[in-house]
């Protein structure tokens, strides 16, 4: 799971009536009420919630421990030197950026071995929650003021507002979040670092085992980490990168176990996930599954095969693309098998089983008829109506926006304030390109434009294209980008602003717009409409579930959240059952020098063959006369509910201690974004064992095996 991308908060189950299975939900770290309390020490935690989370109290509590980076993935402070662990493929784009045609640390790995070492990352951020607030009433006070001056006051006021005020009242970074559409608001306090080296990296052989052929899949192999280090000033506090910077001493760290686990013990995720929509409607997941999926998935597919061609061919167009091909792999994969779990779990179904319990609860009572009564007839209006054209904006959007980099070239030269500016965004864009690839990108996007955008929204230069090569498609490319100043660097170099209008490929791309297609027979009209209607779907169905008494939790946002389950197996079908964890033997039973994704190091393999798993390993016992070989763990499952954001969230278990790193989810449970499968959601997560061989026998790394006390 990456994303970055990446991507998977009432679940309700398609029932009159619906009960929420104990390891279920992204609970707020702030909502342990008692009665969650009570469910999670019923499957075997041994901690209170206030050890978990207190913001008011003296010391500390796990929460502490617990970090976003940049909003995007999760991390944990491991050590009282500021040592922070998090997954390899949240630290992608920063050892793809520092690597290089010479030092290829995505190939080679990247090991500190001195502190001197430790390469500072520019723009990196890391967030430590201090405090959440409840705020709805201050949110619910400026909304009214703003209607009785005569002035709509929306989300967007209302983060400017209040996170100004708090900030300046705390001196903390202030996050607005808006939870069930509007029905709560929350205030979240952080204390920002922005000094952030990378210390150690496992090269991609290692971190991405398997690659794509593996991600969502189960077994899986991977030892996805990477560590970094949080810097402060000479004070102790938040500064900016200085060589005079020292260590974080953190609050709080995490405790790592090397006693294990086995099948059935309680385990813990605390992270930051990103984005759900488990209270969207059943129109709104018919329309995903038949008209948005297949369009994104099938262009996507055709922009992976094309990029992996050369970068198969060239090693230097590898290191160019790889990130790009990285995020891009992963949305792809993601939505291949949220479409394919949308209907085998007929979640549309599903959730029409909800309506009807939720329609009749509206007309039992006359107020709530008069607010909600013909909402859902309006939604499925809206969206049968806005297909048409949603459907050819998103090809548009998928060919003329995303299907190629050099539309983004062209975006930003486009934007810039002078000739220098755009040469500027030339020069600094180009070189991460490579023209070959780039023609090849661009014949696709533009014979799936022709071939799947209706006429009527084509501009007039790309009409009078299509009269004069009609379905020639291959010679249309050639002579536009034949033309074009980004054909090649020595092109890029001479550009010159008064070109940019001129050049055959920059008008192709502007000839249409998107304002075009929110044009069309009233469709942002109609698309604002259906916004408004699905905010209200929310509200109904959470005070729905508050009036039945249901115990609920919003849509994940990047919020921090805790959700707990069990080490658990995986039966993905029928009379088909996997193990609950995996082991180094699966490594060289999927070794194979004859393929990128699942080809072992040479150093690598012969660790590997030679067992030495020392403390990190699992057995080594004897049972009578016969002697238990011993084995090093690398990946296992638990059934924590997770998502994107939840990348890099430290696995803990009944006593609050490190035993792994959520990295994944299964294919199985990619419905997860808009429904809970019970059974089939599991939570992939790498070994802190595993980890931890890595780091000593791998990398020899005793600095930090002396840090950690290991």
């Amino acid at each position: 799971m990456r994303y970055f991308n990446i991507i998977l908060a009432v679940t309700l189950l398609a029932s009159s009536q619906i009960n929420l299975r104990a390891d279920e939900g992204m609970w707020m770290i702030q909502d342990i009420n008692a009665a969650l309390e009570k469910k999670m020490q019923e499957r075997g935690l041994k901690l209170s919630a206030n050890e978990i989370y207190n913001a008011d109290a003296p010391g500390s509590s796990v929460s502490d421990a617990i970090v976003s980076l940049g909003f995007y993935c999760s991390g944990s402070i491991i050590s009282d030197e500021g040592l922070l662990i998090t997954n390899h493929h949240c630290a992608y784009g920063d050892v793809h950026d520092l690597s290089t045609p010479e030092h290829n640390y995505l190939e080679e790995g990247y090991w500190a071995m001195r502190a001197e070492d430790e390469i500072p990352i520019p723009g990196k951020q890391v967030f430590f929650l201090k405090k959440v607030l409840d705020v709805t009433e201050e949110a619910e006070a400026l909304v009214e003021d703003g209607a009785k001056e005569g002035k709509k006051v929306g989300y967007r006021k209302l983060c400017y507002l209040l996170e100004k005020k708090y900030k300046n009242d705390t001196g903390f970074e202030a996050s607005l979040s808006s939870m069930w559409s509007g029905e709560k608001y929350y205030m979240a306090l952080y204390e920002m670092y922005t000094d952030l080296r990378l210390v150690a990296a496992p090269p991609v052989s290692i971190a991405a085992f398997g690659g794509d052929v593996d991600n969502w899949e189960w077994p899986q192999h991977k030892c996805d980490f990477t560590m970094y280090r949080v810097y402060t000033g000479p004070d102790g506090k938040p500064a900016d990168y200085s060589a005079n910077n020292i260590p974080l001493k953190p609050l709080r760290k995490l405790e790592i176990s090397l006693d294990g686990y086995k099948k059935g013990d309680f385990t813990m995720v605390i992270g930051y996930p990103g984005r759900t929509n488990r209270y969207s409607s059943s129109m709104e997941v018919s329309f995903d599954q038949k008209v948005s999926l297949p369009i994104s998935n099938e262009f996507r597919g055709k922009q992976m095969a094309t990029m992996m061609k050369w970068m198969n061919s060239d090693p230097a167009i590898r290191l160019k693309y790889s990130d790009y091909y990285f995020n891009l792999s992963n949305v792809q994969e993601n939505d291949l098998g949220r479409a394919k779990c949308l209907g085998r779990f007929r979640v549309s179904d599903q959730k029409c089983c909800q309506e009807k319990e939720l329609q009749e609860w509206i007309d039992s009572d006359n107020q709530r008829k008069a607010k909600w009564g013909g909402m859902m007839n309006s939604l499925g209006k809206g969206y049968s109506e806005s297909s048409f054209v949603e459907k050819n904006k998103q090809y548009y959007t998928e060919t003329m926006f995303r299907g190629t980099r050099v539309a983004l070239v062209f975006m930003r030269m486009s934007n810039a304030k002078d000739s220098l500016s755009a040469l500027k965004a030339l020069q600094t864009t180009y070189p991460t390109m490579d023209p070959r690839v780039e023609h090849d990108l661009l014949a696709n996007a533009i014979g799936s434009f022709y071939e799947n955008v209706d006429s009527s929204f084509w501009g007039p230069y790309q009409k009078a294209l299509k009269k004069r090569y009609g379905s020639d498609y291959e010679t249309l490319t050639d002579d536009l980008w034949n033309e074009s100043l980004v054909s090649s660097y020595d092109k890029a170099l001479k550009f010159k602003y008064s070109q940019l209008d001129n050049d055959p490929l920059n008008k192709f791309f502007e000839d249409v717009s998107v304002m075009e297609f929110n044009k069309f027979d009233n469709s942002l009209e109609r698309r604002t409409e259906i916004t408004n209607e699905n905010r209200e779907y929310t509200h109904a169905m959470y005070r729905m579930n508050k009036a039945k008494g249901r115990p609920q939790y919003p849509d994940a946002n990047f919020s921090m959240r805790l959700s707990y389950g069990v080490v658990s197996t995986l039966s993905p079908a029928d009379a088909v059952e996997y193990s609950w964890h995996t082991t180094a033997n699966g490594l060289l039973q999927k070794d194979d020098t004859s393929s990128y994704d699942f080809r072992l190091g040479d150093r690598q393999r012969a660790l590997l063959k030679a067992g030495d798993w020392g403390k990190w390993g699992v057995g080594g016992a004897k049972t009578g006369k016969m002697a238990v070989k011993s084995d090093l763990y690398i990946d296992f499952l638990t059934d924590n509910d997770i998502t994107g954001g939840n990348s890099g969230s430290p696995v803990l278990n009944a006593e609050g201690q490190l035993i792994g790193l959520a990295f994944d989810g299964n294919i199985e449970s990619l419905a997860s974004d808009n429904f809970y499968t019970p059974d089939y959601n599991k939570c992939v997560c790498v070994d802190i064992r595993a980890v931890l061989w890595t780091v000593d026998k791998y990398a020899g790394m005793s600095r930090i095996m002396t840090e950690l006390g290991l």
